[in-house]
């Protein structure tokens, strides 16, 4: 999309003085993550117990050794200095001071926040933050959640906040915080507090600020931060000032007059341990202050590396109070004379930024606004160095640290801020989401994208093997190849919003991938035949079987996702190379031994190579994962899945301009015109041109898009009213799939919602739910069918009595049905959320949206991790796709 100049331009200038040099308008940001114990970075138990050996209780009182957590909060980018919410309501047993939720062992779908939060705006620069918090007034049920979870099984759902009666007659806060640059190192900070209860109500609010701890560890710093109170500017009740090694001195002003309390981000060595603390003053000591009334917690020397400003708040029923804060590098002396006007300013251009990128309904503009604001508050600090981490800091871990997770990775180190799926749920980046989160980005701040994709390239992250590291659970796991789709579409992103790419961008990605594209050949095809199979694919849990395990010996089994998943590889990096081979011709050999690779795939997944099976099932119109016997003996298994859907994505269209460099590259184009390859006809390599010139490269054909389409559109099958499904719904009566050598009696289920097994992770389920980055890669490759075959080249539609579409019209259905989900119905419902759910038609909660991880293969209603789960992010490029093909033909 064309980025309009005279629209959104406050915010554009942002990003290029951030992109020149000239400002540093992204050194502060919402990079604090939801969550920070339970992470595999604070584990240093003997038997990698993560989520037991650092858990929430502990955070309270224990400091963290490689980042920090809060609520509503920021920090720098190197998270030296944090700000951000504690609260309590007079009844709870402990300070809020960080989401609560519970671990993957305490639910009963996994790991689950059992809080009530909004990521409600945000853009790029972070020059405007706003956060929703709803807290009851009651005692916040820890125990109940604990307890009713633990009662249920996998077949029940899980027992959520809203459930336990907490919010029943609105008897919560409202508790909105907002953010406003005037300019990098100077921040309007507004804290709002609603009343929605019927009745008058205390609320304790605590704006914290504190330094993470960078002095326990042995590390040389030169000196220890310092937090003290200073003298008040005027229209300031009370002054802090925070000098911080490598950020220098920044000062904390506040409006409202607070009580100033003063500690140590150090830990309660007491409490925790039985040992003697290093200073009287530890962690903890805001809660005792506050929950106990132990005053002798807090410094009475008002000095610190943690503050926090006590307020108590009595509000009427249906009443607001504010707070008001300035965070600022320099020392001001009338900080708050431009707050009214800096906030109504970053909130205009905020609004102009947004329609700019979306012109049009206001109700479709609030869906992309609040899934991109999502992905932008779910950026955080990242800091690992695992060497560290295995060898120990001041005191050595156990021994079977050394030979436990991520042992191979030592080079591994970073400290920088990452996108993450969800900084609550999964508080670290895992690489297959974080390509995918790179193309909701883009439509933001492609520079930072881009950035994002390069980490991920980097010798301190890439494994010197050519591995790219999946997640910190553990970084050698395999997941789907994506990096290479994601450069090729952000260059082309470029492109398309301002005429030119990004061509270093492209050769520095390029040379990089070629290692990982060499480590997946090596790793993953034991053959050589170019028919991958093993490991963790992302889609797992949709076979019969755990893909992950091998075989008994002898017996193979040959992976339609996984080859597909290989020859997209292949194909992206073919248009890598052949875009660079546009004015550097050299990048030919490049494309010619990508694309002979792909070849190789096509033609051994066509089933013709030694005893190779063709997974392509000509009968049903399908592709199929095989099974091998040591005789050669070869069994489909009968599923109708993602698995099958995948090998389409391995799509290109090459265009004119790309071959004027490349003689021989399109000589191999003409010497396998047809699709040949050794004699067989094996994928869509053409005869012909169409009417543009343009070649389809592909490993499905003309021929195979009807009949898959005919059960993807079909809605007894794939396709819901919310997009199209993991699993077919025939899978729901068909689940008995008789005997599968090395398998024995096989089955497959199709489960709309909530997954019954906890193999692959309590929030993963492929087995009948609706995921967005499978369904945006779908609709991606359709438009590409669509470029090629053009508007002659339609299919029937099942869910439409057999209309006839074009592959377009087919794409933007499917888009349709997506965006469809978190979009008010005919009846005024949003599928997204149940029907008694306050966010239907509570004047409260209906105007704020969460993104789940997916979505029920029949109602639509979001599951798994629920705050802006990443790749559902995508929602945001299928808004914004649609706007894009409406109108296409409008332009003269």
């Amino acid at each position: 999309m064309k980025r309009n100049s005279k629209t959104g331009a406050a915010e554009q200038q942002r990003l290029a003085a951030q992109k020149e040099g000239r400002e540093p308008w992204r050194l502060w940001g919402p990079y604090l993550s939801e969550r920070a114990w339970g992470t595999v970075r604070e584990d240093y138990s003997a038997d990698g117990t993560a989520w037991e050996y650092f858990d929430h209780d502990q955070a309270r009182s224990r400091a963290y050794r490689w980042s920090e957590d809060g609520m509503g909060g920021l920090c720098d980018e190197q998270q030296r200095l944090c700000f951000a919410l504690a609260l309590w309501n007079g009844q709870d047993a402990i300070l809020k001071e960080r989401a609560f939720g519970l671990t993957g062992n305490q639910g009963n779908h996994g790991e689950d926040v059992k809080e009530v939060y909004f990521y409600v705006d945000a853009t790029p620069s972070h020059s405007f933050l706003r956060y929703r918090y709803k807290y009851p007034q009651a005692a916040f049920p820890y125990s109940q959640l604990v307890d009713e979870n633990a009662r249920r099984t996998r077949a029940d759902p899980p027992f959520n906040l809203l459930d336990s009666g907490v919010f029943v007659h609105d008897r919560y806060w409202d508790i909105e915080v907002a953010y406003a640059k005037a300019a990098p190192e100077l921040m309007h900070i507004r804290i709002v507090a609603s009343n929605r209860g019927p009745e008058t109500a205390t609320l304790h609010l605590l704006p914290t600020l504190w330094c993470r701890n960078t002095w326990a560890w042995g590390d040389d710093i030169g000196f220890k931060p310092h937090l003290a109170l200073t003298d008040a500017p005027k229209g300031a009740a009370w002054a802090i000032r925070a000098k911080v090694e490598g950020l220098g001195d920044y000062h904390l002003y506040g409006r409202q007059s607070a009580q100033p309390l003063f500690t140590e981000n150090d830990s309660n060595a007491e409490k925790l341990w039985g040992q003697s603390n290093r200073t009287p003053f530890v962690k903890d000591a805001f809660h005792r202050r506050v929950v106990q009334g132990e005053a002798a917690a807090v410094n009475p020397a008002h000095t610190g590396t943690k503050f926090a400003a006590w307020h108590t708040l009595t509000v009427a029923a249906g009443e607001t109070m504010t707070l008001e804060l300035v965070l600022s590098a320099t020392p001001l002396l009338e900080p708050f004379a431009a707050s009214e006007e800096t906030f109504a300013q970053r909130e205009r251009e905020a609004d102009d930024f947004y329609r700019a990128l979306l012109p049009g309904k206001e109700a479709e503009r609030t869906v992309l606004r609040q899934a991109l604001a999502g992905m932008l508050w779910n950026q955080q600090f990242y800091h690992y160095d695992v060497a560290r981490w295995l060898d120990g800091d001041t005191s050595r871990p156990p021994a079977s640290h050394q030979f436990g997770r991520n042992k191979n990775w030592r080079h591994f180190k970073l400290a920088q801020v990452m996108s993450v799926p969800d900084s609550w749920e999964f508080p670290w980046f895992a690489a297959w989401d974080l390509a995918f989160h790179t193309l909701s980005l883009g439509l933001l701040d492609i520079e930072f994208a881009k950035a994002q994709l390069g980490t991920l390239l980097r010798e301190d992250t890439l494994h010197p093997g050519g591995q790219i590291p999946a997640y910190e659970w553990a970084f050698g796991d395999v997941n789907p190849p994506v990096q290479a789709m994601a450069v090729l579409k952000l260059y082309r992103m470029e492109r398309a919003q301002g005429g030119t790419g990004d061509r270093s961008f492209l050769r520095r990605s390029l040379h990089k991938l070629l290692l990982n594209f060499a480590w997946w050949l090596n790793a993953k095809d034991s053959e050589g035949h170019g028919v991958f199979e093993g490991g963790f694919l992302g889609l797992d849990n949709i076979s019969v079987y755990d893909r992950s395990q091998p075989l008994p010996e002898g017996y193979r089994l040959k992976q339609a996702d996984a080859t597909g998943w290989m020859a997209m590889f292949a194909l992206n990096m073919t248009l890598i190379a052949l875009e660079l081979a546009v004015e550097e011709p050299d990048y030919e050999e490049v494309a010619l031994q990508c694309y002979s690779q792909f070849l190789s795939m096509a033609n051994v997944m066509a089933g013709n190579v030694d005893h190779s099976p063709s997974l392509w099932d000509a009968q049903d119109g399908f592709f199929k994962d095989v099974i091998v016997t040591p005789q050669g003996e070869r069994h489909r298994i009968d599923v109708f899945s993602m698995v099958g859907i995948i090998p389409l994505f391995a799509c290109e269209v090459v265009e004119p301009r790309l071959l004027k460099n490349v003689p021989r590259f399109e000589k191999m184009l003409l010497a396998h015109a047809g699709g040949m390859f050794d004699g067989h006809t094996i994928c869509a390599c053409p005869a012909h041109t169409n009417e543009r010139g343009e070649h389809l490269l592909a490993l499905a054909d003309h021929t195979m898009l009807p009949p898959i389409l005919r059960r993807l559109l079909n809605e007894n099958e794939f396709l819901s009213a919310h997009g199209v499904r993991s699993v077919s719904r025939i899978h729901a009566t068909h689940h008995d799939l008789g005997w599968l050598p090395a398998v024995g009696h096989a089955l497959i289920e199709y489960l709309p919602g909530e997954s019954n097994s906890g193999l692959f992770g309590g929030n993963s389920n492929w087995r009948g739910p609706v995921w967005l980055p499978v369904n945006y890669l779908l609709i991606e490759t359709l438009l590409k069918f669509h470029q090629y075959l053009g508007d002659n080249f339609k299919v029937a539609v099942p869910c439409l009595d057999d209309c006839e579409m074009t592959l377009r019209e087919v794409a933007c259905l499917l888009a349709e049905r997506i965006t469809a989900i978190f979009q008010r119905d005919a009846e005024g419902h949003i599928p997204a959320f149940a029907r008694d759910d306050p966010h239907q038609d509570n004047a409260h909660w209906r105007n704020l949206l969460l993104f789940n991880e997916y979505y029920h293969g029949d109602t639509g209603q979001g599951l798994g991790a629920s705050h802006q789960t990443g790749w559902t992010g995508l929602v945001a490029n299928l808004l914004c796709l649609l706007h894009t093909q409406s109108h296409k033909d409008d332009t003269p």
